[in-house]
This record gives structure tokens, sequence and C-alpha cells, in this order.
């Protein structure tokens, strides 16, 4: 069964930290924290079931996270309603990007795909 794209409005935003006390530039391992806030625009409830994510370091190494949820827990969220977490991950260059989608369902139970653009890991002062 294919699933469709979102037939909702929801907003994710994204912020990024570069973890520097959790980071080793000698041992090629930087840290980066990413704070996502999902908010449910639309009319009909929904839930996060899955999560995908693309993670591509600048040398084109690519690992890819497949896991139910997020941060241990599937939100529902009724109309106006926003889920925050907080995860992170580790690159062994000091930029890299992120990209992927979340597996969502409808109270309806119709499944969907929200698609997560592409961001930017970058420890400060890399890039300009």
């Amino acid at each position: 069964m294919s699933q469709q794209l979102t037939p909702i409005p929801i907003k994710v935003s994204v912020a990024v930290r570069y973890l520097e006390e959790q980071s080793d530039e000698s041992a090629e391992r930087y840290v980066f924290a990413y704070t996502i806030t999902i908010s449910n625009l639309g009319e009909q409830t929904i839930q996060l079931l899955r999560r995908h994510w693309v993670i591509t370091d600048s040398n084109m190494k690519v690992q890819e996270v497949r896991g139910d949820g997020v941060v241990g827990e599937q939100p529902i969220l009724k109309h106006g309603q926003s889920f925050e977490y907080t995860s992170g991950t580790a690159l062994t260059t000091p930029v890299g990007t992120m990209s992927g989608s979340y597996s969502m369902q409808t109270s309806e139970g119709e499944p969907f795909e929200l698609p997560i653009p592409q961001f930017v890991l970058s420890v400060p002062r890399v890039l300009h």
C-alpha cells in the first residue's frame, strides 16, 4: 500500500546546536543536537508513528535511521497542538545534512508521509 504525502497542513521547524562539550575534533567526532517542533495546523487529529532520517556527512557517508516514534513517543496532535523534542547525532566531519520523513496517520487510520526538508549540521564558523 503506497502512502500519500500529507493531506493535512503541518508545520515542521528545526533548530540545530553544535555540542562542543561532547565533540572531539581529534577523534573526528562532531556532535549535534536538533530540536524539532511539529505543529498540526489542520482540523484532523494526527499521530506520528515512525521516523526515517538520512544523515550525510561532507565525505558523502550516509547513515539511515529508522524507528518507531521519536524519543520513545508516538505523539498524537489535535488541531492546533504542537509537539517538540530534542535528539542528536554525531558526524565524522564538521559539516553534514539531515533530511527524512515521518510516517503518520489520521485519527481515521489513513496513513501519510510527512517529508522533513534537508537541514544543515555545521560546527560554528565552518560555513559562512
